[in-house]
């Protein structure tokens, strides 16, 4: 008897099996439909596709004793796919049922003033006098959504407890009736915020939800603006130096080694700059108040098999001791083992998922998928963005572009030249169009960064992380003019990486773009400019960002 874990057989669960040691609770997985007869109190956390969750729970008998459980009264908490499944149906996958305990159906954002995934922080709303604090940020992560329109739903609205807007749209970001709560956004990868609401339904998950007033089911006017908040990200790229030690390193235009002194006439390489272990740098950046870390995987492990990557230790330790989103990137493609074992892609990031990634990053794959998608006119569905975007949801899958200036004479009228940027360099005027690489940026494509931005987007990426190679290293800021190109090309997050140098910078791309994020590595790893620096600077310039006590 006591806590239970339903882990329906995708996304990442293991953020929250790590919340709950950090808060000192045991728990036990469910792992027949007869655990569910054991349960005092049952938690259900995922992040994925709806179709996926339903399917897995049904092909494993859980989905009927799911609902037993829920209708004997016994403490019920859903996050996520945890909360939506309790819903009649989701457009995500129309054709699938839900438990119908909710009578609504879950809908897709629209596009119309956004940019979807809903991916961040935003405040969650409370319409009874007691729950949920108001003036926190909670980390959502989702393109589908319960609309709270008391008119329309007016039975699904007097289950919200709180909602959250989006745009202009409104959604029940918390529900709350009888045994049963759940919530929208996830707790466990809500910083120190998220963890205390998970403390107080774990002390008395019996008598946490009696103590709420019922909801009428009210009438609410969106306000002029939403409290979604402009994210800091803080990365570190990973890769082992020359005594084999696994390091945190920093390129200048994507060279990770010291520069050897100029006199020297030996043509060897530098060391590997070393500044500092990954997971002792991540847990530093999460108490600081960093919104997000990303691991990137520079060294390929080619002689480690799947199950011993180092890297996935690296992921395990981090997840263990920091409580918001993190993103690995690297080597996320087909592989085959040291012992000719192939692992797909969609494998190589379910081993990630479950070591407590919430996001995988695909880089030189996505730049194969889309040239082969403009060459065969359609997608196939066999690329690492498809597979694990249908699997895990497109919000789990980040493109990383690593594109560089290619110089034309203003009068250019050759390919991509409706992509032409005309601007000031080194005081003298430019034109130039952005030519994507890969390998690290050591090969170019005849790709643009614009026809691999909305070429990922049809394939089902979620997010975008936007470098510049010739930014990157420099800290002369942010290039403006690359954001500024994809963000109108595209209808996902955009997050903005390479050249950061000073908290100005910060401060200039959030006013000169509408970029959802800003990324940073070398000088939050030098010390140069810290991640709390960043984010006073933009809340005295009326930015809304997320503070940590």
């Amino acid at each position: 008897m006591g806590l239970y874990l339903l882990d329906y057989g995708a996304g990442n669960v293991q953020s929250l099996a790590n919340s709950l040691t950090h808060l000192g609770y045991q728990f036990t997985w469910i792992s027949t439909p007869q655990d569910f007869q054991k349960a005092t109190s049952l938690i259900f956390p995922g992040v994925g596709a709806f179709e996926t969750a339903v399917n897995h729970l049904s092909s494993r008998g859980l989905l009927e004793p799911l609902r037993s459980y829920i209708e004997s009264g016994r403490p019920y908490f859903g996050i996520c796919i945890g909360m939506q499944i309790l819903f009649q149906s989701s457009a995500e996958s129309p054709s699938i049922s839900g438990l119908g305990i909710i009578p609504s159906p879950v809908e897709r954002f629209s596009y119309a003033d956004k940019v979807v995934p809903h991916m961040g922080w935003n405040s969650a709303d409370s319409i009874t006098p007691v729950g949920i604090n108001q003036s926190k940020y909670y980390y959502f992560v989702h393109s589908y959504c319960a609309k709270y329109d008391a008119h329309k739903y007016p039975d699904a609205a007097r289950w919200a407890h709180t909602t959250t807007q989006y745009g202009q749209e409104l959604f029940i970001s918390s529900i709350q009736k009888g045994n049963i709560f759940g919530t929208q956004f996830h707790p466990e990868k809500s910083g120190s915020d998220g963890l205390v609401l998970l403390g107080k339904w774990l002390r008395n998950p019996e008598l946490h939800t009696p103590m709420i007033p019922s909801n009428p089911g009210i009438l609410i006017v969106p306000r002029a603006e939403h409290n979604l908040t402009k994210r800091i990200i803080a990365c570190m790229d990973v890769r082992a130096n020359d005594d084999g030690d696994l390091v945190v390193t920093k390129g200048d235009q994507y060279d990770v080694r010291e520069k050897a002194p100029s006199d020297l006439t030996s043509q060897t390489a530098g060391k590997v700059r070393n500044l500092g272990k990954p997971v002792s740098l991540a847990t530093q950046y999460y108490q600081a108040g960093a919104d997000e870390l990303c691991l990137l995987n520079i060294t390929s492990f080619r002689h480690s098999p799947l199950h011993d990557q180092p890297m996935l230790a690296v992921v395990r330790a981090a997840a263990e001791c920091t409580f918001v989103p993190l993103t690995i990137g690297g080597g996320i493609k087909d592989t085959v083992d040291p012992d000719g074992t192939g692992r797909t892609a969609l494998e190589v990031a379910g081993a990630y998922f479950r070591a407590g990634a919430d996001k995988v990053s695909i880089g030189s794959e996505a730049v194969y998928a889309v040239e082969k998608l403009r060459l065969n006119g359609r997608a196939d569905g066999t690329s690492a963005i498809e597979a694990i975007a249908h699997t895990y949801g497109r919000q789990a899958v980040v493109v990383s572009i690593d594109p560089r200036r290619v110089y034309v004479p203003a009068a250019y009228a050759g390919p991509h030249s409706d992509e032409l940027i005309h601007g000031l360099e080194g005081g003298q005027n430019r034109t130039w169009w952005y030519q994507c690489t890969v390998s690290g940026g050591r090969e170019n494509r005849h790709l643009s960064v614009v026809e691999l931005a909305k070429g990922v987007e049809l394939l089902g990426a979620g997010e975008i992380l936007l470098n510049s190679i010739d930014r990157d290293g420099t800290g002369l800021g942010f290039d403006h003019a690359l954001v500024r190109l994809v963000k109108n090309s595209v209808k996902i997050p955009v997050i903005a990486s390479s050249g950061a140098g000073t908290c100005q910078h910060f401060l200039e791309l959030f006013r000169e773009t509408d970029a959802e994020a800003a990324l940073a590595a070398g000088i939050f790893h030098r010390g140069e400019v810290g991640i709390q620096q960043v984010k006073a600077e933009l809340r005295h310039s009326m930015i809304a960002v997320r503070s940590v006590e």
